[in-house]
């Protein structure tokens, strides 16, 4: 049904939420800003400039300053606390064999991707890795999917976005792309279905039965 595969990386591919809410918190207690554990999980898939401005009121420069703290922690330590979800190596062997072309789109610095992708070994599985840049020109999944689609000249009609969060799912309906949303991330089987996935999955491994 599809030949280009759009995948999302935090609460998809891995589960880096050790690493991104140690530099949350950081940057939080920089500004005095009390929070409460269980809201810090909603910086986990949108671009962090949104979520520092938007949940906590942050302005822009205040935000700006925000982001370089929590990167202080996250370039060196943060980006390795993580680990991959169940059967994602196999998984993307099997994708591969059967002719899918992979893209990573992820709200992440497309920096941050690689090294990532690296350290778990599985960068090779990607025809590119496509992410935020570190200035802020495009930071927003629905950007980064468009760049993606246009770079690589992709047919729509083949082509679809996989991810855990609402962003990834209203992001391929911006560009009328298909999207699968997987409920083992960060994002609930509620938001995906709110948010109008096509499809929706327990697991990695479920993804093959519907490309």
């Amino acid at each position: 049904m599809y030949d280009n595969l759009l995948i999302d990386l935090d609460g998809t591919i891995s589960d880096n939420s050790e690493g991104i809410l140690k530099g949350v918190r950081d940057a939080l207690e920089y500004f005095n800003i009390d929070y409460k554990e269980e809201e810090l999980y909603e910086f986990i898939g949108p671009p962090l400039l949104d979520s520092f401005m938007n949940g906590y009121g942050l302005d822009e420069d205040s935000a700006n300053k925000a982001i370089e703290i929590y990167r202080e922690h996250y370039k060196t330590k943060g980006l390795f606390e993580n680990k991959l979800y169940k059967d994602i190596e196999k998984v993307l062997k099997d994708m591969k064999s059967k002719g899918k072309r992979l893209f990573i789109c992820t709200a992440k610095p497309e920096f941050f991707a690689r090294k990532i992708l690296a350290y778990f070994g599985i960068d090779n599985y990607f025809d590119d890795i496509y992410g935020a840049t570190l200035t802020n020109e495009r930071i927003h999944k629905d950007d980064i999917i468009g760049y993606c689609i246009f770079q690589n000249n992709l047919d729509k009609s083949i082509t679809v976005m996989i991810g855990d969060r609402s962003h990834d799912i209203c992001g391929a309906k911006k560009h009328g792309i298909s999207s699968i949303g997987v409920t083992y991330g960060f994002g609930s089987r509620d938001e995906l279905q709110d948010s109008g996935a096509d499809e929706i999955v327990d697991s990695f491994s479920e993804l093959l039965n519907l490309i």
